[in-house]
């Protein structure tokens, strides 16, 4: 697979656990998840994890998969790369799998004694990854083994941390976000 195709198929396979947590940020707000309660001395996730903001993330993420499936074949001859189709289970998992990564991080990051907000390097550019492809994984294995060579991976595991500090400073330099990370 040449290099183009791959970082394409990359992008494109990720998109739709790309925009979830940009659009939990955007629809945010409302009850926390963990109902403010704590462990400890420490609040369990916070006031940044909350249901409207999963819920808004995860449906954006589903919405989005379904989007990019219609244009598929389009795109896919405009730029001569086939580019997936995403069936329902697969964006249910790279989406879902996107939040829950957020508000694994978030845990791991109360638990550090960070603060809401507070940098976490590695962990805030890759969360949604780590969780995402091995949701996708189990709840659509063909579509998976057949999207994410080992090629895709990789580059996955590249670009994203690239764009994840691009679009956090756009953000930030919006007024979306508070802190650049």
């Amino acid at each position: 697979m040449a290099i183009f195709e791959t970082i394409v198929i990359a992008f494109w396979a990720m998109l739709p656990a790309y925009v979830p947590n940009n659009a939990a940020v955007l629809a945010g707000g409302g009850r926390p998840i963990d109902g403010g309660r704590t462990w400890g001395d420490k609040r369990v996730l916070g006031d940044g994890k909350t249901w409207r903001g999963t819920a808004a993330g995860t449906t954006a993420g589903l919405a989005l998969a379904g989007l990019l499936t219609l244009a598929a074949n389009s795109v896919g001859s405009a730029i001569g790369v086939d580019v997936p189709e995403f069936t329902f289970p697969a964006a249910l998992g790279l989406a879902a799998g996107a939040m829950l990564g957020d508000i694994l991080a978030s845990f791991l990051k109360r638990r550090s004694g960070r603060q809401r907000g507070a940098m976490f390097p590695g962990l805030d550019q890759l969360d949604f990854v780590v969780v995402s492809l091995p949701l996708t994984a189990l709840l659509a294995t063909d579509w998976f083994v057949d999207v994410f060579t080992w090629d895709v991976i990789a580059v996955v595991v590249i670009l994203t941390p690239v764009l994840h500090v691009t679009t956090n400073v756009i953000a930030y330099k919006l007024g979306l976000k508070n802190e650049p990370w």
